[in-house]
């Protein structure tokens, strides 16, 4: 069993191979926060839907990701803040995506949020990754 040092990076990176191979689905390693990501994902409209199956430490995230005229909705994930050096941002400092095409995933006092609602709740916190 190996240790993985950035559980956030994973998940992208899973995310990123199997939308450019065309996987239907993806299985993740399951926690709150990944699943608050997939969340905030799911309302942008990046994927489909998401469950977690398995119990304890065998959990899974399962995203389905989504396709238009089968090429996938998500082109770029890019992961910002990493476990080496942690990048915060105030309300007013949440950068917007590619001119608002795509979205910045924050880490806030009130859950994982987009950059858009993180603005309107005018909170801060770590930024987390971009999308588009």
């Amino acid at each position: 069993m190996s240790v993985i040092s950035d559980p956030i990076g994973d998940m992208l990176t899973r995310i990123r191979n199997a939308s450019r191979v065309g996987h239907p689905e993806v299985a993740i390693p399951a926690s709150n926060e990944k699943a608050a990501i997939a969340n905030v994902l799911k309302d942008e409209g990046y994927i489909n839907e998401f469950r977690v199956d398995g119990e304890g430490t065998e959990k899974a995230l399962i995203v389905k990701l989504k396709y238009v005229n089968e090429k996938s909705v998500i082109t770029t994930l890019k992961r910002v803040s990493k476990p080496s050096c942690r990048t915060y941002v105030s309300s007013q400092d949440i950068p917007r995506v590619r001119g608002g095409l795509g979205i910045a995933i924050v880490s806030t006092p009130e859950g994982v949020l987009s950059g858009r609602v993180a603005r309107r709740k005018n909170v801060g916190g770590e930024l987390l990754c971009y999308i588009w």
